[in-house]
């Protein structure tokens, strides 16, 4: 099979974040969007930052940086900003959601 085969633009795709924690404290599951497919330089940041054994050396502003790119609303804009943040626990849940979705 050819590689132009299977080369297609990124698509949008609901994430669903329902665990009991998040659901005992908003009431219901919580969902943003994401881009099924991630430019080079994007998954590139991404694994450098999950991969480091260390992670004393992971700079949080460059997680976040790479994570506002990867958090998105129905209509692809981002929802992570410098004026809007989202709480610690959801942001961690967010993350974690992101590189599973990723890895499929």
């Amino acid at each position: 099979m050819k590689l132009s085969e299977i080369s297609k633009k990124p698509q949008l795709v609901e994430v669903l974040i329902e665990d009991e924690e998040i659901i005992t404290e908003f009431g219901e599951a919580l969902t943003f969007h994401t881009w099924d497919r991630q430019p080079m330089d994007t998954f590139v940041k991404l694994a450098n930052l999950t991969s480091d054994s260390d992670s004393k050396n992971i700079k949080v502003g460059d997680m976040i940086d790479v994570v506002r790119t990867l958090v998105l609303d129905e209509k692809g804009k981002e929802i992570i900003s410098k004026d809007n943040t989202l709480p610690v626990n959801v942001l961690t849940k967010v993350i974690q959601k992101v590189t599973e979705t990723l890895g499929k």
